[in-house]
């Protein structure tokens, strides 16, 4: 949508397809404009993110997603508006590009994934905890780590490395995942996987999910609600696949094909405003 001119209202997404109720509020932007020395870059977006719900931020580069992300992550200053959280209680886990991890870094999968179980750490107990160890397992299974367990990190290949970061995310036992890129470096199979992973984490385990994503199809099919962003046209544009895709402003970027796949997707709605 351009300034102004709504993509999705409240109403509109109360109609959207739902699989089961949405859970409590764990992250809200209210009329949050993003950008830098004061200057915006997209109009005021209003999004709540529930627990249990996935929201897929598409666009093309230099769109503005980067900068919404990092905004979120409480890394730059919004303009105005507010991002916040819904209380102390909402454990929060970042998932960046693996570009981002030292490639030397001396450490195995397993010990990056226990590093996930850090926070309870203190010099009286030093060792890992018998549930500690339970959450590290579990969580190298859920990633589907498992094979990788005990190889050096920088030996990986780059999918090996996402999954090996996202097993560090699930062992945090976060209610709030935010991921960038998750499956930039991955091939079409293991990125659908790892999608796939994502999404069940979000309804098996009731967490929130916000995902940056490069692939539109493979978001779409995934996500609950696809939240596109343009700095060239200063629009955003939030809600189901064929709400966003079939949008005049994402056509404008990507043509009229994607509309015409939209994938129907296992949507359920979003808090928009």
């Amino acid at each position: 949508m351009k300034a102004g001119e709504p993509g999705t209202s409240s109403e509109e997404a109360s109609h959207l397809p739902a699989e089961k109720a949405l859970g409590e509020p764990l992250l809200s932007c209210e009329k949050l404009v993003i950008g830098y020395g004061g200057k915006a870059m997209l109009p005021p977006i209003d999004l709540t993110v529930r627990r249990g719900q996935f929201v897929a931020v598409i666009g093309r580069n230099g769109s503005g997603k980067s900068t919404w992300f990092k905004t979120l992550l409480g890394l730059i200053e919004p303009v105005s508006g507010s991002v916040s959280r819904a209380g102390p209680h909402v454990r929060s886990a970042y998932v960046p590009q693996t570009s981002a991890i030292d490639a030397l870094l001396p450490v195995r999968t397993r010990e990056l994934t226990a590093w996930g179980r850090l926070s309870g750490w203190n010099f009286l107990r030093p060792f890992a905890a018998r549930s500690d160890r339970h959450a590290v397992d579990t969580a190298i299974d859920t990633a589907g780590a498992r094979a990788i367990a005990h190889r050096p990190y920088r030996e990986l290949s780059e999918g090996q490395k996402q999954r090996a970061l996202l097993a560090r995310v699930i062992a945090t036992e976060a209610d709030l995942v935010l991921l960038d890129e998750p499956t930039a470096a991955m091939d079409a199979v293991a990125e659908r996987e790892t999608m796939q992973r994502l999404c069940a984490l979000s309804r098996e385990r009731g967490l929130g999910v916000v995902v940056v994503s490069h692939d539109l199809i493979v978001a779409a099919e995934h996500a609950d609600v696809l939240l596109f962003v343009d700095r060239e046209t200063s629009a955003i544009v939030m809600g189901d696949a064929r709400t966003v895709f079939c949008h005049p402003a994402f056509r404008r970027q990507y043509g009229d094909d994607y509309c015409q796949r939209a994938p129907p997707g296992p949507h359920r709605g979003t808090d928009a405003g």
